[in-house]
């Protein structure tokens, strides 16, 4: 094959990793932070925003669920519209609207037009997180694509605890200022949500200069821009060397050319022999309503260190923190705003989840992933269950801490999905699932505010013994492990013979010669 006419892949590996690498890797870990400050920015702006706009405890579940709903709703429509359009152009669009719904959010003048605006700005940001991971896997080597996607995905893990370090100097800021146009006092909570608008504006600023993706343009049919893309990536990549990319013409790689009959069979679904593999997959997504305690976590951890702090009880379970909040008040605390030790908890949180992430990203490869969801679900969800047996207040927290863990199930659980069913129909599949789960969370947001509040051990032990029991439906998936043992004892049979093989040749020609 001649150097200058190359598959798609090799010419993305011959343009190279380097400083452009870097920089979309960094960028897509940027766009993490973008989309995580308007799905769970909300969580730092209910509690804050209650005293003025008077929200009830049930208004704040209804705002908490907003930025849900608007995930639910957009998420397929910006993946289409990546697909149509382009990756950058439609992620730009979707950072400058949301950036813009969530800075008018910032003078709502009450709990309705803060919900509408935190919903539009989800609806609007709902697409970015698959748009920037479909972004950074088409523009780097598939040699550094696993690795680039473990980082950003270990980032997005510790966003909420980047929010909450952003959220630090500025909620308790007792700074009031009257507009009289609006009839609202602009104060701590509304500066923190514009704040949360930054991120956006300079994550769009830099999507403004990269290039788009080469392999999306390429597929469009558009070889001779797809080529000047991947000249443009290898120049920055080897800006020390005055030479271009020896690439003239880009050829087809296998995986990219559509088999006509594959497509064409009538497999679904939601027929046999795939049917079995999406009812799994449906409850598993479906019994992920950790999400729903990791909305609340910042209200939680305020609980939880204001009773701390006081040092009265430790004998206290993690429910019992909560009902006793209302009677532990520091008189000399700003009503309506976080604790600051609160806030470094929930940074915490997200540091141990993406350490968590990237253990588990070493042993997978030694137990699969399919034993390594089953152990995750039965450790995080025995301990959720554990968390108000055990009548000691730092016991109860390291077990809800070591709950939150099972979060990172869900990309686990992504692969797992790409793996079971074809090419044709995963995309298909995975917007399925995610859809199921999205509307499971926003139902579990509000049932677990009225827990809280009313039976907050039910909480717990409800979600925890869900979330543990998906390891038995686990346990119907294909072992992913069983596979390569076999590969192994097959490649030693192989050498075996081959060298029993060589022997007898060697042997021969000696008696011969």
């Amino acid at each position: 094959m001649s150097s200058e006419k190359l598959p798609f892949e090799a010419a993305m590996n011959k343009a190279g990793f380097g400083l452009y690498g870097v920089m979309t890797t960094a960028l897509a870990g940027l766009t993490m932070i973008a989309y995580s400050s308007t799905v769970y920015g909300g969580t730092f702006i209910v509690p804050t925003s209650a005293c003025e706009l008077g929200t009830t405890p049930h208004q704040q579940g209804i705002l908490a669920a907003g930025p849900m709903a608007g995930l639910l709703l957009g998420s397929m429509v910006w993946s289409y519209l990546a697909d149509k359009r382009g990756r950058r152009t439609m992620i730009l669009i979707a950072l400058m609207l949301s950036s813009v719904s969530n800075i008018i959010g910032t003078i709502s003048v009450n709990w309705i037009m803060l919900m509408i605006c935190q919903f539009i700005s989800a609806l609007l940001a709902s697409g970015l997180y698959s748009m920037s991971m479909t972004y950074l896997s088409e523009s780097v080597p598939k040699s550094n694509r696993s690795s680039a996607v473990l980082i950003v995905s270990s980032v997005m893990l510790i966003t909420q605890g980047l929010l909450a370090l952003l959220a630090i100097p500025i909620i308790p800021l007792r700074f009031s200022y009257y507009l009289p146009g609006l009839g609202i006092y602009w104060n701590s909570w509304r500066l923190l949500m514009l704040m949360f608008s930054v991120p956006q504006v300079i994550t769009a600023i830099c999507y403004y200069f990269m290039q788009e993706s080469p392999k999306f343009v390429f597929t469009k049919g558009d070889e001779a821009k797809a080529l000047a893309i991947l000249q443009t990536i290898y120049r920055i990549n080897n800006r020390n060397k005055n030479e271009e990319l020896q690439v003239k013409c880009l050829l087809k790689d296998e995986v990219t050319v559509i088999d006509k009959s594959t497509s064409a069979r009538k497999v679904s679904l939601f027929k046999m022999p795939l049917l079995k593999y999406t009812i799994i997959m449906l409850a598993l997504n479906i019994a992920q309503q950790l999400p729903s305690f990791v909305v609340w976590l910042p209200k939680i951890a305020d609980h939880f260190v204001r009773i701390l702090q006081t040092g009265d009880r430790t004998d206290l379970t993690m429910c019992q923190v909560l009902n006793m909040e209302s009677t532990h008040i520091d008189p000399n605390a700003t009503p309506c705003a976080l604790n600051t030790t609160s806030l470094l908890f929930v940074l915490g949180v997200g540091v141990m989840q993406a350490i968590f992430n990237l253990c588990m990203s070493f042993l997978i490869n030694f137990v699969g992933r399919r034993n390594m969801v089953m152990a995750i679900y039965l450790l995080c969800g025995g301990s959720g269950i554990l968390v108000n047996l055990v009548p000691n207040i730092i016991g109860s927290a390291i077990l809800f801490i070591l709950m939150l863990m099972g979060i990172v199930i869900v990309g686990l659980c992504t692969t797992i999905c790409v793996d079971l069913f074809p090419t044709h129909l995963r995309a298909q599949a995975i917007a399925v699932t995610m859809t199921a789960q999205y509307i499971a969370i926003v139902a579990s947001i509000q049932v677990l505010n009225l827990l809280f509040l009313n039976h907050c051990d039910t909480g717990f032990y409800l979600f925890s013994t869900l979330f543990a029991l998906a390891a038995i439906v686990t346990a119907f998936l294909p072992n992913d492990r069983q596979p390569a043992k076999r590969a192994i004892r097959i490649n030693r049979r192989r050498r075996r013979k081959f060298c029993r093989t060589a022997a007898q040749k060697i042997l021969y020609l000696h008696v011969v010669y």
